[in-house]
Parts: C-alpha cells; sequence; structure tokens
C-alpha cells in the first residue's frame, strides 16, 4: 500500500476517535512525504508545534493505527519544511519562540470549493476579497457558521489565491487555538514584543476559529492591538467562527465591535444538488468510481456538514481497499450505520418536539413560545439539535416549527448542543435516548 492511501485510512480512523476542533488543528495539515525507505511513513507538519504536539501525544496511537494497514511499517516521523522549499526541512532553535508559519493546504482553492446556495454570498466575498485584499469594504471578512461546512476551505483559499498571485505577500495564516499557544510560548520566553511584530508585520492576516479566545483575556488583549495595527495600515483581515461575533460567550465587546467593521457572512448546510456535487467532486479527487444512485443515496442520509460527507469518501476508499470489494449500497449502509447517519426521514420536527417535551417534562406550547426560562430554553435547544439528525428539515424549516425562530437561532442552538455533549456524557445519554425512541 502506497503512503499517501495508507494515510487517509489512518486519517479514516482518527477522525472517529477525536473532536472535530483537534483533528482539524493537527491532523488535516498533515501530508505524506514519500521516500524510498517503505517502512518509515514520513508526514509533512505545518510548525514544530504541530510536530512536537503529534511526537509527544500522539505516535504510539498513530503507528498502530498504521501497522493495521501496512504491517511493513515500522515508524513514523513528523518532519517540518520550509512553505518556500519543499525539500528543505527548516531547523528551529530551542531557545526561540514559535513564530506564525504558513500551512495552507494546496487543495483548498476558490476553484475547488463547491458553490451552492448555502455558500455563494461567502465565496464571492472570499473572491473579492482575495482579488483585493485590503481594498474592499470587506475588512475585516468574517465568514462563520457550523462545524464542517468549508469556512477552513474558503480561509485557506484566500490565502493561497493571493500568493499564487503574489508571491512576496506576507500571508500568516493561523488557528486562534495555535495564537493562543504560541502567545504563552512568548509569555515564558519573555518575547512578547516579537511574537507580536511577526503578526503584526502581516499583509493579510487569517484566523480560523475565534471562538477559541473566548474567556481568554489576555489573548484577546494581544489580538486587540494587533488587529488594530493591521487594520490601520490598510492590510486585509480574515476571521471564521462557529457563530456571530456577538454570540461568542466570553469575548470582549470591544473585539465585536471591531469584527463587525467589515462584512459578516455565514455558510449553511448544503442542500441536496450541492452535497451530491461536492461527493462526486471528492469521489473525483480520491480517484473513486462511486456509481450514480449510491451517490445520491448518502447526499439524502447525510445532510449536516460537508465534513461529515467527505468522511464517508474517506471510510469507503479505506473499506474498499482493505476488504477489495466493490462499493455497494449493503457497504454504505454498513458505514452510514457506523456513524449513525442512517435518518429516518419520515419523522417531523413536531414529532421531535412532543417526544423531547415528554422527555424533559416541558409543555409543548412552552418550547413554541418566547419562554426564556433555562429549562425550557435548553429543552428547545436539544430538541433544534434532535430534528437537525433525525428530520430531512432545512433549519429554516425547524426554526418555523420551533415558534418561529431564524436560521441563526437554531445554527446557534445546534452548536451550543455540540459543545455541551463533548463535556458531559449524560448529555449525550439523554440525546442517544431520546433519538432511539424517535426512530424505533
Amino acid at each position: 500500500m502506497n503512503h499517501s492511501l495508507l494515510w487517509k485510512n489512518v486519517l479514516s480512523l482518527v477522525a472517529r476517535s477525536i473532536d472535530a476542533h483537534r483533528f482539524e488543528t493537527f491532523f488535516r495539515p498533515l501530508s505524506v512525504i514519500e521516500k524510498n525507505a517503505s517502512s518509515v511513513l514520513s508526514l509533512s507538519s505545518p510548525n514544530r508545534y504541530v510536530a512536537e504536539h503529534l511526537e509527544k501525544h500522539f505516535k504510539k496511537n498513530l503507528l498502530n493505527s498504521a501497522k493495521s494497514f501496512s504491517p511493513d511499517i515500522t515508524d513514523i516521523v513528523f518532519c517540518v519544511y520550509d512553505p518556500s522549499s519543499s525539500l528543505k526541512e527548516t531547523s528551529f532553535p530551542s531557545s526561540s519562540i514559535s513564530s506564525p508559519m504558513l500551512h495552507l493546504n494546496k487543495r483548498f482553492t476558490l476553484d475547488s470549493f463547491v458553490v451552492g446556495p448555502n455558500s455563494q454570498f461567502a465565496h464571492s466575498a472570499a473572491t473579492a476579497v482575495s482579488k483585493a485584499p485590503g481594498k474592499t469594504k470587506f475588512n475585516p471578512l468574517h465568514i462563520y457558521g457550523g462545524v464542517g461546512l468549508g469556512k477552513t476551505h474558503l480561509l485557506q483559499a484566500i490565502g493561497n489565491f493571493i500568493l499564487n498571485k503574489n508571491h512576496d505577500c506576507n500571508v500568516i495564516y493561523s488557528t486562534s487555538e495555535e495564537f493562543y499557544l504560541s502567545f504563552i510560548d512568548a509569555i515564558k520566553n519573555n518575547s512578547i514584543k516579537t511574537f507580536s511584530s511577526q503578526f503584526k508585520e502581516a499583509d493579510v492576516l487569517l484566523i480560523d476559529d475565534i471562538q477559541f479566545f473566548s474567556g481568554k483575556e489576555s489573548s484577546q488583549e494581544e489580538f486587540f492591538h494587533i488587529f488594530n495595527e493591521i487594520h490601520k495600515n490598510e492590510k486585509q483581515i480574515v476571521l471564521t467562527s462557529d457563530v456571530p461575533p456577538q454570540d461568542i460567550l466570553g469575548l470582549q465587546e470591544r473585539l465585536i465591535s471591531r469584527f463587525q467593521w467589515g462584512l459578516s457572512v455565514d455558510i449553511q448546510p448544503p442542500n441536496l444538488e450541492t452535497r451530491v456535487a461536492i461527493l462526486k467532486k471528492k469521489a473525483e479527487e480520491d480517484n473513486l468510481s462511486i456509481p450514480e444512485n449510491i451517490i445520491y443515496f448518502i447526499a439524502e442520509n447525510v445532510s449536516s456538514n460537508i465534513r461529515e460527507l467527505e468522511g464517508v469518501i474517506i471510510k469507503l476508499l479505506a473499506y474498499a481497499s482493505i476488504t477489495k470489494s466493490d462499493i455497494t449500497i449493503d457497504l454504505v449502509r454498513s458505514v452510514l450505520k457506523e456513524s449513525n447517519k442512517i435518518k429516518k426521514i419520515k419523522i417531523s420536527p413536531d414529532e421531535v418536539i412532543a417526544s423531547v417535551g415528554e422527555y424533559y417534562k416541558i409543555p409543548v406550547n412552552k418550547i413554541r413560545e418566547k419562554d426564556r426560562r433555562k429549562e425550557v430554553a435548553h429543552c428547545r435547544q436539544i430538541g433544534m439539535y434532535i430534528a437537525k439528525l433525525v428530520t430531512n428539515s432545512s433549519l429554516k424549516t425547524i426554526g418555523l416549527h420551533f415558534g418561529g425562530r431564524n436560521h441563526s437561532t437554531v445554527i446557534h442552538a445546534i452548536n451550543n448542543i455540540e459543545i455541551m455533549k463533548k463535556k458531559d456524557i449524560s448529555l449525550s445519554n439523554e440525546i442517544e435516548y431520546i433519538i432511539n425512541i424517535l426512530i424505533s
């Protein structure tokens, strides 16, 4: 098995075992370095921090996973490469601070982004900024939406477009988590001034997942000054988050105000036609031949986000390569069942409201009304979350059933429950119980 295919198989296992944010931060940016030593899987890391983190916390599990697909693998190494030269390894003095490095995924381009009604405005705004960074009124450009809808793709596509047009442009891409961790290193090394100046010198600053700044006062303070400097110099800033700035809890008002200076655009979950187009493009990229009826079957059953659609393709690729079997409806059913993605189409939002209300002892009319009591609001958000999972209703339709609320409210509810589930196993069990009642 070649190393590129091997790594795709390993990624499919990793994606099932860790949260999405950590997967995107530490695993998605990695790429395979093909070397003569076939027993060693070499992976290119975007920076030293990511490489060291993976070496310390994940190497053993990754090696075991790789061996399960290819027993000949004896080791995994993480290399850090200078983006200006794909073959030149970059060394870091132990005393240096973690610097903001450009680690854009080359496959994230404006052309490779599948545009649908859910993302047309966001894509148009990203294109405008790419063609004239710092020269439009879209500064900052803020793209928000649920998990796995393509925010990172558009953010990095902007960087790739600008660099292809002007190699000398100083483009800096960083997740807010990387910014925070680098800032902590700078404090420890007494080098905050150096840290700050590196960001302030950016011609284009791309910051992913700004919701991670929530509650981190010192990081927000530092980013506030960086933002002001870049904006004053008419350089471009692009941000992403899972919700609008004003809905990010623990974010300073002055930052919220600045994030709203330019243009905020959202990305919605893709409709059926867009999901079909995404699946076809992903299958084509992975040289995977999937019959038309199977493409539609997947698209009809996976509607929450693009990342899950791509995840299904990766799993199918892994299953097909391991078992040497064709991709059939039965195989797809097995993959979707494992991911709990098969929906019972006839379930309506009203049925969800009734089941959630019965479980939490909240009257249905209270769920639909503007009752802001904590227990009612919590029940309402869980209902919206489950409705998204088990019905074919759009976010707008779900909002209408829950008392005429708009799609942004539904998105906020879904994201909030996703966050709470990661911290509260009992909540996950409650939701699973309610879903089992609905689909049984």
